[in-house]
């Protein structure tokens, strides 16, 4: 019997990257070897200057090959996490695209999806990315197809949300080379019983979120969640879930000890420092696509909920 051919897979470490998003997926290749008893994969580590990488979390990895030792890679994924939205590196895009046109199939983690759409490689595909990243990726790239999923393999591109979804798309990749078997023995080596599908949920639901299993009021924060931009006042929202203005703030006092209007003022700026730190849009389109009517109200509200203005917090990430 012919053993199969081992299949080099290259991790390219940016900056912060995310290191569970790295190590979930890696280590089913390692996996998928031991449990085969045959060197199915092999894996290099690259980054930019060929010198050692800090994850978000201050570990450092080494790369083992330089930038240009790519002669026989399979499969480059692109492991990304914080700070990724800053990168505009032409040497690093035309690297990648010429990966891509000697045949190289490309992956990202996490963050790593908007670099390969900087690169102008995800025009054909579908594609994912952390959902914290996918609002402005999608006010970036609004042609590009993303879909928010899991993770996605389409053709010789793969993405995935990063976090434990790399574990998820790579046993499904092992699975689609190697058969199911080995990807879910791969999966069980890592206590890790069912492999998502690619449409599973990136988030957790709102009950285990909020630490409530009230009906009406996981309705009434949905709403609120919907409605950052075009704000409803508390009538219109007791309206839509059958609940008085008073019941409304008693559930809100009794399951989360806020108010209504605290608790969607605090969505609403979550949502602004989200748009800060992961977007390029203007501090006016932010205090718009949060619900305020003008930018003077958005900075006090957030300076008040946040201890900075919202200008402070953006150059508080540009200095990072």
């Amino acid at each position: 019997m012919t053993e199969p051919e081992t299949r080099k897979i290259g991790f390219l470490a940016i900056p912060q990257f995310s290191m569970l998003s790295f190590v979930a997926a890696m280590e089913p290749l390692r996996a998928a070897n031991r449990l085969s008893e045959q060197p199915l994969y092999e894996w290099h580590i690259f980054s930019q200057d060929n010198q050692p990488v800090a994850a978000s979390n201050g570990l450092p990895i080494s790369p083992d090959r330089r930038f240009d030792e790519t002669s026989d890679i399979d499969l480059m994924i692109v492991v990304a996490g914080i700070g990724t939205t800053v990168i505009r590196d032409k040497k690093l895009f035309e690297w990648l695209r010429q990966l891509s046109r000697r045949g190289v199939a490309l992956g990202a983690t996490s963050t790593g999806s908007l670099l390969l759409a900087r690169a102008r490689l995800l025009s054909k595909h579908r594609c994912t990315i952390h959902w914290e990243n996918k609002e402005s990726f999608e006010e970036e790239f609004p042609e590009l197809n993303m879909t928010g999923e899991l993770y996605e393999i389409d053709g010789n591109i793969m993405t995935c949300s990063g976090g434990l979804a790399s574990l998820d798309m790579m046993c499904h990749k092992i699975a689609l080379e190697h058969g199911a078997d080995l990807a879910m023995g791969c999966a069980e080596q890592f206590i890790h019983p069912q492999i998502r599908p690619a449409n599973d949920k990136q988030r957790m639901e709102l009950q285990f979120r909020h630490n409530t299993n009230h009906p009406r009021l996981l309705k009434v924060i949905q709403l609120m969640q919907n409605h950052t931009e075009e704000v409803l006042n508390l009538t219109e929202i007791g309206e839509k879930v059958g609940l008085s203005t008073r019941q409304m703030e008693r559930l809100f006092r009794t399951h989360l000890r806020t108010t209504p209007n605290a608790f969607y003022m605090q969505l609403r700026l979550e949502r602004g420092k989200h748009l800060l730190l992961q977007s390029t849009m203007s501090i006016t389109q932010i205090a718009t696509a949060c619900g305020f009517n003008s930018t003077s109200y958005f900075t006090r509200c957030y300076t008040k909920g946040f201890g900075l203005t919202p200008r402070e917090q953006r150059q508080k990430r540009e200095q990072a």
